[in-house]
């Protein structure tokens, strides 16, 4: 078992069934992996046209949510649990469903400055259902490939959106995210398994990304956010800087998905209602 299964089981013994897809799983599951406009009129955190602008390019990057003192906190709390994930045997980007392990965590998902950006692009109702820290350190040579969210998820439809929190400042120097305006507007894309030497984070990795949309660097003041689609290209370089790039993806979604190979069981209702009680709905640890 490798230690980032290891570090789950024990940090997380409510969750263990929960599966990490192979291919052949997610084959398997008739998924509806399409672009879903925001059928938003009269958005409240957003304007019409920042709407509007999501639903053409699928982002919306440089939203302001805590200030430096606010996110300081949150920082000092990543450096805590780094130490305890590095001393355990995991790695700077293993710390996976963290709003189920901590209760600060928990909290943010639920934060109501967060969540009513989402709720004008998705709806009143909406589940929270993943926290996962990435972290790249000083140095990391590292990249993120060009790749949609939706590829790697058991879930259908594809109306997951995605907000990344910049705990630290995220720059090209530091290897800030990039995405692929409009790119969502494809559909689900094919995509081949990475080489071993291109040093991707990941195992997918789609070619030829510039003939989907034009590149955009996300680069983010700590306490910002920017939110994507699931189903948008983005990538990312290594960290050729002597400075730490750490950002906690928190991922939304409607009731109406369906979570397979029991992903259901971390989502938590965080506005509205879920009428189906199809997400578990888990209770706040009181690990902070």
């Amino acid at each position: 078992m490798s230690s980032e299964a290891e570090l789950r089981l024990k940090t997380v013994p409510n969750q263990r069934n929960k599966i990490i897809p192979t291919q052949e799983q997610l084959d398997k599951i008739p998924r509806d992996l399409q672009f879903y406009p925001s059928q938003c009129k009269n958005p409240i955190a957003f304007t019409k046209l920042q709407v509007k602008a999501f639903n053409e390019l699928g982002y919306i990057k440089g939203i302001p949510i805590f200030d430096r003192d606010e996110i300081l906190e949150y920082r000092r709390h990543f450096d805590v649990l780094l130490e305890e994930v590095t001393s355990a045997g995991g790695g700077s980007y293993s710390i996976l469903s963290a709003h189920l392990k901590y209760g600060k965590i928990y909290d943010l998902l639920k934060n109501p400055r967060i969540v009513s950006y989402i709720r004008d692009l998705i709806g009143e109702d909406i589940i929270g259902w993943g926290a996962h820290y990435f972290c790249k350190l000083p140095g990391d040579n590292k990249i993120v490939a060009w790749h949609q969210d939706a590829s790697y998820w058991p879930l259908t439809p594809s109306k997951t959106v995605t907000v990344w929190l910049a705990i630290d400042d995220s720059d090209i120097g530091n290897g800030c995210m990039r995405f692929m305006a409009g790119s969502h507007q494809f559909g689900h894309l094919m995509y081949k398994k990475s080489n071993p030497s291109e040093n991707n984070i990941l195992n997918q990795t789609v070619d030829n990304a510039e003939q989907y949309g034009n590149l955009v660097d996300v680069e983010l003041q700590a306490g910002s956010i920017s939110i994507h689609s699931d189903l948008l290209l983005h990538s990312s370089n290594i960290n050729n800087s002597h400075r730490r790039r750490c950002g906690l993806t928190l991922r939304y979604c409607t009731p109406d998905v369906r979570g397979h190979l029991h992903w259901n069981e971390e989502g938590v209702i965080v506005s509205g209602n879920d009428t189906s009680k199809h997400w578990a709905n888990p209770v706040r640890t009181k690990n902070d």
